[in-house]
């Protein structure tokens, strides 16, 4: 099993993410949450309540038809007498002006006498003596006033329901039957017309259809009610029902009485068609959040990670400055030793060239009769030359390791340029390195750090001479001032570096030596020691084509403003 790596700067990002994320979602969530609840109850009692208009609007149209019609059939009995209704003629007139005031709503007319026999018909059908004594409209209506059938097929085989009206008493009593048009009376209820599902029909008490029923209606749907949501006020109010059908899916059921509660008629939608508008809004409001939460969460990551990697730049750049710190105590501390051991060796040499001009003069006294005079002559100058360059360079070593002063002062660059390889020149004698140096002695002063200075040129110097100490070779070091800089240039015939190490060479812990002949920091210390003089420093190089560093460092402008310019 492998175990993730996971690092502190990790945790740390994943944890300002997760609090970043949980800050800014959850309010989104919860007032999201609560703005969705209102809008769907809102929506839902906007859309219960459109529906139950609807279905009571129709109902009141339902049965003020039924009742105007009914009203109309009763009209004839109470302005004609049985006499004149009986007649042929002038029954066929009636339903003729009748059908002209109204339209075919009328189908027929029929005068029923009290044994329940047609004695009078003017219609499109040969029902004339037709005996309705055992129909169920007929038993329905002869102990009411009026009365209005289910929807039947009857002896025409084809569907519509009659009004009927009585008149006369006892032996005398009499109906006055019209058959209502099926079609239009149909077109009332299916007008009801709401979204792709939305139908209306109307049933009887024994759940019989009394209006033909849509094409697309599933004959063999079942509803079961599971939700009331909306009870009738009154007995002939609305009733509004969710219920499960069982195709599986959801449907709006409205329901009101009609016909004083014989006929109910009744609205049937699919909720998703209901609620189309709302889903689709909820739709859209959904991917808007997602998306929304989609967008906090990207940006609490990069922003984390920004964030963090950012820490991670400043925590090691306080490394590199701990570890400078150290380096400079380290060189602090080389420099007091080497200052201590250079005047240690000072007084020794000191001595062995007084002892050699005191030799040198009893040998000018008392040995010139000697043989070997002349050698012993030319050994004590070599003994007093040597002593001298002992000297000098013990004296140029305490100089160097004295000044650790980073204070800015007015440098000249070619007089520090030439103690840095006078202090170099003996290991690049043992590395077969030749020194060639071409310095403009006449460029101005520049204001730097003496100690900081000293330390970039010996670090490249020691660099350069240590890629040569193989096979030899040659490093050249130039100063000149060049567009209002000062631009040294350190450069050497050694075996270069590769491209892919190029951009890498000024971070720090990056080096090609071998264990324990590197630390990698030499250039990275050199490259921010650079930039906090204000100056740049850049390197050229390929395997094969040596190494060339360019160090510029600003000049001081002259009197008038103007930068130095070595041509003025």
């Amino acid at each position: 099993m492998q175990i993730e790596n996971r690092t502190p700067y990790d945790k740390l990002s994943r944890k300002i993410a997760l609090i970043v994320i949980t800050v800014s979602i959850a309010p989104l969530i919860l007032v999201g949450g609560l703005i969705f609840d209102q809008f769907r109850s809102i929506y839902r009692s906007k859309v219960y309540a459109h529906l139950a208009e609807v279905v009571d609007k129709h109902k009141d149209n339902v049965n003020n038809f039924l009742s105007e019609k009914q009203g109309e059939v009763q009209f004839l009995t109470r302005a004609f007498t049985y006499g004149q209704l009986t007649d042929p003629q002038f029954l066929e007139k009636t339903l003729k002006s009748m059908q002209q005031q109204y339209g075919r709503i009328f189908v027929d007319f029929g005068v029923i006498d009290r044994a329940g026999r047609q004695v009078a018909y003017a219609g499109p059908f040969d029902l004339l003596g037709a005996d309705y004594s055992n129909a169920d409209w007929y038993l329905n209506s002869r102990d009411k006033v009026t009365g209005i059938s289910d929807v039947f097929m009857g002896l025409r085989q084809s569907p519509h329901f009659i009004i009927a009206v009585n008149s006369g008493e006892g032996e005398h009593r009499w109906t006055l039957r019209a058959t209502i048009d099926f079609l239009a009376f149909s077109h009332l209820v299916e007008n009801i017309r709401i979204g792709e599902t939305g139908y209306a029909y109307i049933l009887n008490r024994n759940g019989v259809f009394q209006t033909k029923p849509p094409a697309s209606r599933d004959s063999n749907l079942v509803l079961t009610p599971y939700e009331t949501v909306r009870k009738p006020l009154t007995a002939e109010g609305v009733t509004i029902q969710l219920s499960k059908g069982s195709d599986g899916e959801k449907y709006v059921t409205v329901s009101s009485q009609l016909k004083g509660g014989d006929w109910k008629l009744v609205y049937q939608q699919n909720a998703s068609d209901a609620f189309s508008a709302m889903i689709r809004s909820e739709f859209f409001t959904l991917v808007i959040f997602l998306t929304g939460g989609l967008g906090i969460i990207v940006m609490a990551l990069y922003l984390s990670r920004k964030l963090v990697t950012r820490f991670r730049i400043i925590d090691e750049e306080n490394a590199m400055m701990n570890r400078q710190m150290v380096e400079t105590g380290k060189l602090a501390s080389i420099g007091e030793l080497a200052a201590g051991i250079a005047h240690e060796i000072n007084n020794p040499v000191a001595i062995m060239i007084e002892e050699a001009g005191w030799v040198s003069d009893l040998l000018e006294d008392e040995g010139r009769d000697m043989s070997c005079y002349a050698e012993i002559s030319r050994a004590l100058e070599q003994v007093r030359t040597q002593g001298g360059r002992c000297k000098d360079i013990t004296h140029k070593l305490l100089s160097f390791a004295r000044q650790t002063d980073s204070r800015i002062a007015e440098v000249s660059l070619p007089a520090l340029i030439e103690e840095v390889v006078e202090i170099s020149m003996q290991q690049a004698r043992y590395a077969q390195v030749s020194l060639s140096l071409d310095l403009d002695r006449n460029m101005p002063l520049v204001r730097a750090s003496v100690s900081e200075l000293q330390q970039v040129f010996l670090n490249l110097v020691n660099n350069a001479i240590q890629a040569m100490e193989s096979e030899g070779g040659k490093l050249t070091i130039s100063c000149r001032a060049e567009d209002g800089q000062a631009l040294v240039t350190v450069a050497d015939t050694g075996p270069g570096i590769p491209e892919s190490n190029l951009g890498r060479i000024f971070d720090p812990f990056f080096t090609t030596k071998p264990v324990g002949k590197g630390s990698g920091l030499g250039l990275s210390i050199c490259y921010g020691l650079i930039h906090q003089m204000g100056g740049e420093i850049e390197v050229e190089s390929g395997v094969g084509l040596g190494a060339r560093f360019y160090i510029r460092l600003p000049l001081p402008r002259s009197g008038n403003g103007q930068e130095y310019n070595k041509e003025d």
